[in-house]
Order: structure tokens, then sequence, then C-alpha cells
């Protein structure tokens, strides 16, 4: 009975663990393990509501044509997060199709994609996209009842400012620092009652409750880190004169611009700037910010020597400066994900290590007086 209990556990774990990625994951703007799709141009691939796995494009190595991935739209149902299957590969990016529509995505105007705008790779571990059913559905209705909530809790203060994705990650971290201390609180107080009480075995085991608020303040702390980090694209036409369009340059000039860099949140962070290609550049790709700090970054563009349009990226990373700036710098040289880990890391165990030693390792139980009804 223990075996099966602990393997119940576990499913409803991984279930919930899924549900929260797709749904952080579609806050985020970037697919977070698992991801979904919400039209018909995926079919007979994927139907609506379907889920699949979605590999980061820096695991998934290098994509070509018949991949599936899942890239940053401008065009396509308004811009966002869309999943289509590439079907050619051209010098200038990729050419991307629903399996279901009868025309590219390029034909119905979405300039062609490139590397930094795809955000996840399907697996496919044979030919075909590894399916997950009606998963992107669940997702989908947790999450707009999220959103009801936010607009009801708006209109009940009687505002029509709602937190937005990065106030919530925020908010999703306090809470989440509120009731670790608040369970630890109230401990001893039921350690006392099960000193006093004849009882019943409930058996809710407190590295679960523990696991659970440490999963929900990791959860908190990668939001907060995710979510203002971006990839901004830029326009260039190289022309044979000079202009007071900003996005005019002379064939084998530069011009520079102030690019705003403000860090809204209650903890310093350190954005970390990268230049996509030889035409953009940064006069320092390293600002530590402290909370609510703003700075200003020196971009500069070069127009090529042969004239035309161009397009060229800057991506933007973020970390909650709670290591040393030289140790981030450092670990981001590694993999861009590697501070994430390692803040994560430090975040999560003393929190975790901490709660267990306020709740101890046996389990709660909820307890029952002799001859009585009533539950305590």
């Amino acid at each position: 009975m223990e075996l099966k209990a602990t393997v119940w556990r576990a499913i409803q774990l991984f279930l919930l663990l899924a549900v929260l990625a797709l749904v952080v994951g579609q806050v985020l703007g970037q697919p977070i393990l698992l991801s979904f799709v919400t039209t018909g141009s995926m079919e007979d691939t994927m139907e609506p509501g379907d889920g699949f796995v979605a590999i980061p494009p820096e695991l998934a190595g290098d994509v070509g044509e018949g991949d599936v991935v899942t890239f940053d739209a401008e065009e396509i149902e308004g811009g966002g997060l869309t999943t289509h299957r590439i079907v050619e590969e051209t010098d200038g990016g990729y050419i991307t199709q629903g399996d279901a529509n009868p025309f590219t995505d390029q034909d119905g105007g979405e300039p062609v994609v490139q590397d930094p705008e795809i955000a996840a790779v399907a697996w496919q571990p044979g030919s075909d996209v590894l399916v997950i059913p009606h998963l992107g559905t669940i997702a989908m209705t947790i999450q707009s009842g999220f959103e009801w909530a936010q607009l009801q809790l708006a209109t009940l203060l009687g505002t029509d400012l709602l937190l937005g994705t990065q106030g919530l990650a925020y908010l999703l971290f306090a809470l989440s620092i509120l009731l670790y201390f608040l369970i630890g609180w109230l401990e001893p107080t039921r350690r006392r009652d099960r000193e006093n009480r004849p009882s019943r075995d409930l058996g809710t085991n407190p590295r679960l409750i523990v696991l659970a608020l440490t999963l929900v303040l990791v959860a908190g702390a990668t939001t907060a880190m995710v979510i203002p980090s971006e990839t901004d694209g830029f326009g260039i036409v190289s022309a044979e004169f000079e202009s007071d369009n900003p996005d005019v340059i002379e064939q084998g000039t530069s011009e520079s611009f102030d690019y705003p860099l403000h860090n809204p949140g209650l903890f310093s962070t350190v954005v970390i700037l990268e230049p996509q290609d030889e035409r953009i550049d940064v006069d320092s790709s390293v600002h530590p910010l402290s909370s609510r700090e703003s700075t200003n970054a020196t971009v500069t563009l070069s127009a090529p020597e042969e004239t035309g349009s161009y397009h060229t990226y800057l991506e933007q990373r973020r970390y909650l400066g709670i290591l040393p700036t030289s140790t981030i710098v450092q670990l981001h040289d590694v993999h861009p994900w590697a501070p994430l880990v390692v803040i994560n890391t430090m975040i999560a165990l003393p929190f975790y290590l901490f709660g267990m030693r306020l709740l101890g390792t046996g389990r709660l139980r909820t307890r029952q007086r002799a001859n009585s009804n009533s539950w305590l």
C-alpha cells in the first residue's frame, strides 16, 4: 500500500509540475520543458490543446528543414509564440509553415525566422513529434482562471492596474516566503497539541509541504529573472546617403544611441547584453542594477558596405544579484542557463533545509479528540 501511495503521489506531483510549466511558459513567452498549440495550423500533427516536449535551442543543436520550432512571430495572430515547421533553410533565415496551412508564413507577410527568435524545438524522438494529447487544454483553463482572478482583484480594488507578469513573479516569490514562515510559526502549536491529545494519523509528509513551497519560491525567482530578459530586434537600412531617420545609416558607417535599462524589482539585478552579430555592438555588456535603478547602455549599429535592408539582434539576460557580478559573468560564459541553475540552487537548498528543520522529518498528523466529531 505504501508503495502504491508513493507512486500515486509521484504521478500527481509530475502532473502538477507539467501544468505549472505550461502556464508559466505561456506567461513568460518562453516554453519551459513543455509547450502546446492553441490553433489548428499544425493538424494533423497536433490538434489544438495538444502539448509537446519543448527543448531549448541551446540544447537542441542545429535546427533545419523538417524541425518543428516555437518562435516569436511578428505578424501571425498579431505576434507572439507560434509553433510551425521549418520547410526551407535560406541564407537569410528559416521559412516556416503550419502543417495544415496551404502557404508559408513568409508568403503571409511574416519575416524570415532568425535563430535568436526560436524559443524552443519540439522533441521528435523519431520522425514525428512526441505529442501529449489535451495537456495544453488544462493549462489554458488554469491560465484563463488566473487572468479572471486578476481582473476581479483589480475591480475589487477599484483600479485598472493589473500586476502584470513581473509583478506576479515578485508576488509569488513573497507569498512563498510568507507561507514558509507561517507554517514554521504554527508548527510549535501543532506539536503541543499532538503531545496532549489522542490522535488519528492522516499521514501528511512535511517533505512534500517544504518541497512544494520550495518549488513555488524557485518558480518565482526564475520568473523574476526570465520575464525581463528579452531579445530586441533592430532594422538597419544601409543607404548611399545620410539620413535623419535613425534606421537609415550610410553604408560602411555606424550610428550610436542610448539603450535604457531599468530594474523595477526589489532585488539587485545583473544585466548582461549579448550582441548577436557583427552589425551591432555595446559599450559595456555587463550592468549591475540595484533596486529601482536605471541606466543607459550605448548601442552602436553598423551598416554593411552593400546597400539594402538588414536585421540584427541584441539579447538581454537578467540574473538576481545574489552572487558577485564577476561570478555571474563567469557562469554566463559557460552557458546562459548556468547562473539560473546556481542562483536557484542557492535559494532553494537553504530554504528547503531550514524548512525541514522547522517541521521535522516525521509526518504531520491531524489529531482528533477521543469520542469527538470535531477535527483539529
